[in-house]
């Protein structure tokens, strides 16, 4: 899965929209980065941009708005309802998929330090990125905003992390850092009473409730503070609300950490607090963009309860979760506008594993080079996972194979991401096929440009070459894990187990021809040599394995 990261700059400009496109056109211009939405705000002066995509292409786009943002706002000429210190007041980065927190506070150190010497504009790291406990707090860090940064820069307490403790009149100061993501998520209810909202609001967000003696008085400490009783979510923040819009309560929620608090987890406690006072939720509402992760998670959840196999189709843990969460109750809920992963998605460049398979075999046959046996290779080998799947699913919760579940469970999942690798090989393998044919087409007038050509060559078919190796590698994945499910599962399935084993053999030996055709003629003999003996090894083992549980499968299909 490619790295995926969101970010999420704030500029102290929310009233000229000639202003804030200057500052958004510099995101459009940067390859590998999609904005998502541009949220301005007139009284609050500010405008809140969110943009997704490769790590090291976001950090550019940022510092780009950044870079745009010094040069077209005057912090001496601000003012607004929200607080702010800088024409970039914060910007954080928030990891979505294949990175790690840590690789995101590495991306904020990057661009605060670019900021910093390049643009000559304090730079405070603050949350996960912070370097001191004291500037962990966005809103400890900003105490004062831009009107009190001239006397705080001249105290060693407040000398930045990066750029110079001087006071930048035009610009101020910036604070950049790393966070969780946060889900807007709300909660539909059977009422339009603003009051009972409110009041399960209270009892599940983390601050909880003010506490209260038996006569209905606030409770205090000794230093005269109100008491709090917490709320039963940690990291959610909760109000309870009316909505004219939809006639209805709901309680409206951050989830400020999901890996804390799922929405899952959330949506039950709503539940169980609207029965507790006669209400029922009546489905829910995500504002906003969710991570691919925090559906899959709920879809699974809901399976697990109703004693399911979790390892069915992303497609299908996503249907599960908007089903039982009713994502879908007030507006139709379309995961590809929904879900971050998927907006992403090219949806102008064609894939060959969204078409029909009619389509599919159709441009197989037609006379263009490519797909070809590559994409067949990866594609059978895709089914072949599909198969040692389904036996799983076709086997969970089944008389008489109780004490293999768990094994089961494990072997499904193993497939289920087999499968979706194998998929997007299936198209890699045309992109990589595609990419000799663009460096096969370079000019070649001079000697400079044939030195180019045959760089551009020889580094584009080791990469077709290395495609089909990873095809190989993963079918012979898939022959391991339907071997062993044609003994532990689902007997009345014995033959999709086989056919499994027949359909992922057959990938990894188209693959293995694809390998061994790209390495003809490449001016790389130790590469050439290594790749051979890989290719040598895997189809050894395939045919090991293959033959020995083929001939047991036949075998038992004969009895």
């Amino acid at each position: 899965m490619s790295q995926i990261v969101e970010c999420v700059p704030n500029f102290s400009e929310g009233r000229d929209p000639v202003i804030i496109k200057q500052i958004t056109d510099e995101i459009l211009k940067i390859e590998g980065v999609k904005l998502l939405d541009v949220d301005p705000g007139a009284d609050t002066n500010r405008t809140v941009v969110t943009m997704v995509g490769e790590p090291s292409a976001v950090v550019e786009a940022a510092f780009q708005a950044i870079k745009k943002a010094s040069e077209v706002l005057d912090m001496r000429h601000h003012s607004g309802a929200h607080p702010r210190m800088g024409a970039t007041d914060v910007c954080p980065f928030i990891p979505v998929s294949a990175i790690s927190m840590d690789e995101c506070v590495e991306l904020a150190k990057i661009l605060g330090k670019r900021v910093g010497e390049e643009l000559n504009i304090p730079v405070y790291l603050y949350e996960f990125a912070a370097t001191r406990e004291d500037r962990r707090n966005l809103a400890d860090i900003r105490a004062g905003e831009y009107e009190a940064l001239p006397e705080k820069l001249k105290t060693p307490d407040f000398t930045p992390d990066f750029g110079p403790a001087a006071f930048n009149a035009k610009s101020g100061a910036t604070v950049i850092g790393a966070r969780k993501f946060l889900i807007a998520y709300n909660v539909n209810l059977n009422t339009r009473n603003r009051k009972i909202a409110s009041d399960i609001a209270l009892d599940i967000r983390e601050q909880g409730r003010a506490k209260r003696d038996d006569d209905g008085k606030f409770v205090r400490d000794a230093e005269g503070n109100q008491i709090l009783l917490p709320g039963t979510l940690p990291a959610v923040k909760a109000v309870g609300w009316y909505i004219d819009e939809y006639n209805m309560a709901q309680i409206s929620m951050n989830l400020v950490d999901y890996d804390v608090t799922p929405m899952h987890v959330a949506f039950d406690e709503v539940c169980a607090q609207a029965n507790r006072r006669g209400l029922r939720v009546t489905g829910s509402e995500l504002v906003g963009l969710v991570p691919l992760n925090a559906l899959l998670q709920t879809g699974a959840y809901f399976l697990k309860k109703q004693s399911g196999s979790t390892a069915v189709s992303e497609k299908e843990l996503i249907r599960i979760a908007v089903q039982s969460m009713g994502l879908d109750e007030i507006a139709p809920f379309d995961p590809n506008e929904k879900i971050i992963e998927y907006q992403l998605k090219d949806k102008h460049q064609p894939s060959l594993v969204t078409m029909t398979v009619t389509d599919f075999a159709d441009e197989l046959a037609s006379d263009s080079p490519a797909p070809g046996g590559g994409s067949v290779a990866a594609l059978a080998g895709s089914l072949g996972a599909a198969l040692v799947n389904m036996v799983g699913v076709l086997t969970h919760d089944k008389k008489g194979y109780e004490a293999a579940t768990i094994e089961v469970e494990s072997l499904s999942l193993a497939a289920r991401s087999l499968k979706e690798n194998l998929l997007k090989l299936v198209d890699e393998d045309t992109e990589s096929f595609n990419q000799v044919m663009s460096a096969m087409r370079l000019p070649k007038k001079t000697d400079e440009q044939k030195s180019v050509r045959d760089l551009a060559i020889l580094q584009a078919t080791k990469v077709s070459a290395s495609v089909p190796l990873r095809v190989m590698e993963a079918c012979l994945k898939v022959v391991k894990l339907s071997a062993r499910m044609a003994i532990i599962g689902n007997q009345n399935s014995l033959s999709d187990a086989g056919v499994g084993i027949l359909m992922a053999r057959a990938g990894l030996e188209g693959a293995a021809m694809n390998v061994l055709i790209n390495l003809q003629g490449l001016g790389d003999p130790s590469f050439v040599t290594d790749m051979q003996e890989k290719v040598a090894a895997l189809r050894s083992e395939m045919t090991k394995i293959a033959e020995e549980n083929l001939a047991a499968i036949f075998s038992s299909l004969r009895k």
